[in-house]
């Protein structure tokens, strides 16, 4: 499948997109509801099932991002966060117009060795060993949301751009390595007529925008990883170089080059984040569960210490060697940690399958606690929308099995097929691809294997 430019084709897009205004007002929409969601949180009902915030935190807008977004559009949620819009228009000393060249900061220089993906796994690790507490206590998810936002404004204020975005946010970085599987993405018509500009307005901004948030040079964007959407390059990009295309999914899965360590482990967080979800929310041991929601210090510590060890040191470890076994049967003297990171890419459509497949179960079995919670957010007995009675109506109950069941077997095939890919780029014979790819093909497998016996019990 050839790339489609889509601003060619649909030149009512490229204008909406190119507007200072879209962006602004989309992200001020969001600011508000999030706004909404901590209050609640804070001041409303401490029942989960009825507050606002935990309803349309974690489980509309978490089924909307991991469902829809995230598969379909990349990082188009990024675009409309409103958690770095404060500290983004303190920089910019504007919401809508650009009036100041320069962004206003203490321009503080972001450590080398931080720039990387280490501390949005770390801080997905912290929010995911505290997931049974903070998706059911609604005032500690809002001081969660609301410590997001703070220290997003803090560092805008330390350092240019989105620093916060870029390499803290938790959720950040769990949508920028699935995003790599998005049919959507951002990139230049034409890398030479980068090449040649010398300007670069793209980077440094011009009257139209400003330079990239994300501190991307988009003539040399190979991935969706790290762009946010946010369009600036459109805005200023005086060769109107830039475009959005239509493209066959996971593609950016086979770009060698940019294939990282710290990626890689986002990868095997989230598959095992993903399973030990399942575990403790979908599961039938309650024991679990009560460990997790720290029924006391001791079983909550043994929970962490197996969480850990589990996202960590035993499933890197078991795909660690699988990879060995790799290596020989490649028959190639190939460093067996560069097969070990690239491997690991073929966790991602695994990872995004098991994710979707989870949400699917709970926004399916949960979601119409959402028409009781818009019509009294804060569960104070009131009835803004007549659906504040709504009873509690699970949706297609005896079909959730099969479309999780499906989505896991697609997630496999299409790894698989990864597998392949990636094998090729090692040894270019297609009797050994075949051979060496199936330990790798075994061990996801197992996992697909794992997680269908959890949802069909």
């Amino acid at each position: 499948m050839q790339r489609v430019d889509l601003l060619a084709q649909l030149p009512l897009l490229e204008r909406i997109l190119k507007s200072r205004l879209f962006q602004p007002v989309t992200m001020l929409f969001t600011l508000f509801v999030f706004t909404l969601v901590i209050l609640s949180g804070l001041f409303g009902t401490p029942a989960g099932s009825r507050n606002f915030g935990i309803i349309f935190v974690w489980i509309v807008w978490w089924a909307l991002l991991i469902i829809l977004l995230v598969p379909f559009l990349g990082r188009a949620w990024c675009a409309i966060c409103p958690i770095p819009a404060p500290g983004e228009w303190i920089q910019r000393r504007s919401i809508v117009t650009k009036h100041y060249p320069k962004l206003r900061s203490l321009n503080w220089r972001w450590p080398r060795r931080l720039k990387n993906m280490w501390l949005q796994n770390f801080g997905f690790l912290g929010v995911a060993l505290f997931s049974a507490i903070i998706l059911t206590r609604p005032n500690i998810s809002a001081w969660v949301l609301l410590g997001f936002i703070v220290t997003g404004v803090a560092l805008s204020v330390l350092y240019k751009n989105r620093v916060f975005c870029r390499y803290v946010c938790p959720v950040g970085g769990f949508i920028g390595l699935y995003s790599m599987m998005s049919p959507l993405e951002l990139r230049v018509r034409d890398p030479q007529v980068c090449l040649d500009h010398t300007t670069k307005d793209c980077v440094t901004g011009n009257a139209n925008g400003y330079g990239c948030p994300w501190i991307v040079f988009p003539g040399s964007l190979t991935r969706n990883t790290y762009c946010g959407l946010c369009m600036e390059c459109l805005k200023t990009c005086p060769k109107n170089n830039i475009t959005l295309n239509l493209r066959p999914a996971g593609s950016d899965l086979l770009v060698a080059k940019e294939r990282k360590l710290d990626e890689a482990y986002k990868a095997f967080i989230m598959l095992g984040c993903a399973l030990l979800y399942s575990i403790v929310l979908l599961g039938p041991w309650g024991w679990v569960k009560n460990w997790a929601n720290m029924d006391t210090l001791p079983h909550w510590i043994a929970y962490a210490a197996g969480f850990l060890a589990i996202n960590l040191l035993i499933l890197p470890g078991l795909f660690w060697l699988t990879t060995a076994i790799t290596r020989r049967l490649c028959r190639q003297q190939i460093l067996i940690r560069q097969l070990f990171i690239d491997y690991a890419y073929t966790l991602i459509p695994m990872g995004l399958a098991a994710w979707i497949a989870f949400s699917l179960g709970f926004v399916l079995i949960n979601g119409s606690y959402a028409l009781r919670a818009l019509s009294d957010p804060f569960g104070w007995g009131w009835n803004l929308f007549g659906t504040a009675n709504t009873p509690w109506t699970p949706l297609w109950p005896e079909v959730i099995p099969f479309l999780q069941v499906g989505v896991l077997i697609g997630g496999l095939l299409f790894a698989i097929n990864t597998a392949y890919k990636i094998t090729w780029q090692h040894v270019r014979v297609h009797e050994i691809v075949l051979i060496a790819m199936l330990p790798t093909t075994g061990f996801l497998m197992s996992v697909t294997a794992g997680f269908i016996w959890l949802y069909l019990g």
